[in-house]
């Protein structure tokens, strides 16, 4: 056999070991080219009378990281292109037979004759698992690194290649719709408890642990081959199946508003494929997965969290003159919870960080917010004392600035005070060696103003955290403007460093993921002003795809926050400011004491510390109609409308981030919507959201809801010149910056 993504070797007891270890890559994925290869050592082993069985295994730290969704991408292109010479017919037909190909070399394994088993070692995901579970027998890494899962869903997907029907063979209906609707990755010991693996190993040991169960015997058929199989939850039409599918839709319908489609798609694809025979019910799977590969809630979402994210997180927007940098230490002023945070995912990273404050006891304090969190993971058993230990000695608290003079990045995260900020930045420019970069982590305040208290504004730069920071993906890259690519450089090396996601901004008041949040805020407030009942405001923004609403957000982020931003901003630019959310701020904390959650009371009531795992869950405020001059009709009122508003005017906010330069790229905007504020990631994110409805038709709609409600639903000229023009951002903006590379 001619392989170049394999090893194929057999022992002397005829048991053959195929390495999968592609060249070039540091992790294995699915391509055609494997695909092709892989179903050559099938036919062998099962032509070759000499050969037992065969064990798949890795030649790299992890299995497989699942298919290449730039293939599955590829489908769409060659379909649409044989659509327009060939018809319809011909080119769904290509599609299907595409999309299914995978799940038919599978098949094909299970069902050659010979036993197959996996080794399994880190990351076995996506095809790459469902690659596994075809295999008759499956042996895991018993290692912190080691993880299972099928988290198609998390890109607009579902399992297509036969996952949805062996999940549902080996496990209770209920625990494998659970999985695959999360998409989680599974830890060794528990998905040895749920069935999907047989055994467990130490790293070392899985391949011999594999080739010693076909040794001793190991039969090549899978249990659902058996006639005599049973499904695990009994037949779909029986009283115990009654009780699995209508809750199931149920909770369907509730954690989706029915906006994805490859969730609907995927419980279609279970419930039909449970009353079939394994063939058929492949064959059920292929057809659906076929569809939503060609939907456009697919094709947003694998293009922004897979393809954009991929190349974002890789450095597409590091300046390629400046050579790659080591950091080694980080500094750290100011540990309150922001700057706590940050001391924590650096150290987490491997770096040694300095933690500076006031005082030696405020930084220990700061100091301690990584032991708890250190003690949670190694409470839940995600990491050992020895971790925690570790973790711990790398940061050294103090309150001396002196401290900072061998640090590579110091990260100012003082209180958000123009004033106090300037203070701290003059403070680390005066004792921080020539090469250290200096950067303010600031949620709203310019990063060129900041940067003239700086000794060396050139190297200066915006490192925008959001909270809480070690579960926050995002992080915003500030370029004030006199802001270096070597700034830029070291601040895109360390967000790289620990595991977050980068864009780049260029500098204004709020910068990008604020300024869209703000719109969003702000129009529930409004909304509570016009009348709206409030349950149906936070209702309405979730069916819109949002993650909570606006009322609840702003609670999350205090409401004397949000009036010190408006108080601020109006300060700066009075006709910038809606009186009527100026009013409603004003009268929530000024008049009734209520800041957000951190007290207990805002736009909701919360519980008392202790009480929050019981009964008593936060309730919308009742003294919210007593602010509200009209109470609306919850009938009389558009909910399509309603539901549009949240999008549209977070998305003429991103529009207007582009039109003025702050955004260059529309892959930034995208990526920062979804991962930082949660705009509905089935659109694809803020821009996709305008491009997949067309930017004529988005206009329409602006212009409609500006008639209505008022000039902040005013399209930007950059909008109505691409409207006329018949463009899209990924059309203009992309091929700018492709060019300009």
């Amino acid at each position: 056999m001619n392989l170049t993504n394999f090893r194929f070797e057999t022992d002397e007891q005829g048991v053959a070991v195929a390495t999968w270890d592609m060249p070039g890559r540091s992790m294995n994925v699915i391509t055609t080219e494997v695909g092709e290869e892989l179903l050559l050592i099938i036919e062998e082993v099962a032509a070759n009378a000499a050969i037992k069985g065969c064990v798949i295994a890795s030649g790299k730290e992890s299995f497989s990281g699942g298919a290449d969704l730039s293939m599955l991408e590829n489908f769409g292109k060659e379909y649409a292109k044989l659509r327009k010479s060939k018809g319809e017919e011909e080119a769904a037909s290509f599609f299907f037979e595409k999309a299914r190909s995978l799940s038919l070399l599978y098949r094909r394994l299970e069902t050659c004759g010979k036993p197959f088993a996996a080794a399994i070692q880190g990351s076995c995901l996506g095809g790459g698992f469902e690659l596994a579970l075809a295999c008759h027998f499956r042996v895991i890494a018993d290692d912190d690194k080691t993880r299972v899962g099928l988290p198609e869903i998390k890109v607009g997907l579902f399992p297509g290649a036969g996952g949805t029907q062996r999940i549902a063979r080996l496990m209770p209906t209920g625990d494998a719709l659970q999985m695959m609707f999360k998409g989680e990755q599974i830890r060794p010991q528990a998905a040895k408890g749920m069935g999907l693996v047989h055994s467990l190993a130490k790293r070392e040991d899985v391949v011999g642990a594999a080739k010693k169960w076909i040794s001793d015997g190991g039969k090549g058929v899978q249990p659902w081959d058996d006639p005599k199989f049973r499904l695990p939850s009994g037949k779909v039409y029986s009283p115990a199946g009654m009780q699995i599918w209508p809750p199931a839709n149920a909770i369907y319908r509730r954690e989706t508003n029915d906006n994805y489609p490859a969730a609907k798609a995927l419980l279609q694809s279970v419930f039909e494929g449970l009353q079939l025979p394994m063939d058929l019910a492949l064959k059920v799977e292929s057809r659906y997965f076929a569809h939503i590969l060609r939907s456009k809630e697919a094709a947003a979402m694998i293009r922004t969290l897979f393809l954009s994210m991929g190349e974002l997180n890789k450095g597409a927007r590091r300046p390629a003159s400046v050579p790659p940098i080591s950091l080694k230490t980080i500094g750290v002023v100011g540990a309150g919870f922001m700057g706590a945070g940050i001391a924590y995912v650096s150290a987490l990273a491997g770096l040694e960080v300095v933690l500076l404050d006031r005082t030696i006891e405020e930084a220990e304090k700061g100091k301690a917010h990584s032991h708890k969190l250190m003690t949670d993971q190694v409470m839940k058993g995600r990491a050992k004392t020895a971790d925690r230990d570790a973790l711990l000695a790398r940061i050294t608290p103090s309150a001396d600035y002196a401290v900072l003079g061998g640090c590579d990045l110091v990260i100012e995260a003082v209180f958000e005070d123009p004033k106090l900020k300037a203070e701290v930045i003059g403070k680390i420019s005066s004792v921080i060696g020539k090469d250290c970069i200096l950067a303010s982590n600031t949620s709203t305040l310019p990063i060129s103003g900041l940067g003239k208290a700086s000794a060396r504004p050139q190297d200066f730069i915006g490192i925008h955290f959001f909270s809480p920071v070690e579960r926050m993906l995002l992080v915003e890259v500030i370029k004030g403007k006199e802001t270096g690519d070597k700034a830029l450089a070291t601040a895109l090396d360390y967000v790289r460093a620990i595991k977050k996601t980068p864009i780049v901004v260029n500098d204004t008041r709020g910068f990008y993921a604020n300024r869209c949040v703000g719109a969003y805020i702000r129009e529930g407030h409004l909304m509570l002003m016009e009348g709206v009942p409030a349950p149906m405001i936070e209702n309405l923004a979730r069916m819109a795809g949002m993650p909570v609403g606006p009322l609840s957000l702003n609670d999350e982020v205090a409401l004397d926050l949000a009036w010190k931003i408006v108080k601020a901003t109006k300060a700066v630019d009075p006709g910038s400011v809606d009186p009527v959310q100026e009013k409603l701020l004003s009268a929530m904390v000024e008049t009734h004491g209520r800041l957000g959650r951190k007290n207990g009371k805002g736009f909701y009531d919360y519980p008392e510390k202790g009480q929050e795992r019981g009964q008593a869950r936060k309730k919308l405020w009742p003294g919210l109609k007593e602010l509200q001059r009209v109470h609306l009709d919850p009938d009389t009122l558009d909910k399509d409308e309603l539901e549009q508003r949240f999008l549209v005017v977070q998305a003429l906010e991103a529009a207007r981030t582009v039109e003025e330069g702050v955004i260059t790229d529309p892959r930034e905007a995208d990526v920062g919507s979804i991962i930082g504020f949660g705009f509905a990631p089935f659109t694809g994110g803020t821009l996709s959201y305008i491009d997949g409805m067309g930017v004529k038709r988005f206009v329409e709609i602006a212009e409609r809801l500006e008639r209505k409600h008022g000039s902040r639903f005013a399209p930007p000229s950059l909008l109505r010149e691409m409207a006329s023009n018949g463009e899209t951002f990924y059309g203009r903006f992309v091929a700018t910056s492709k060019k300009a590379a």
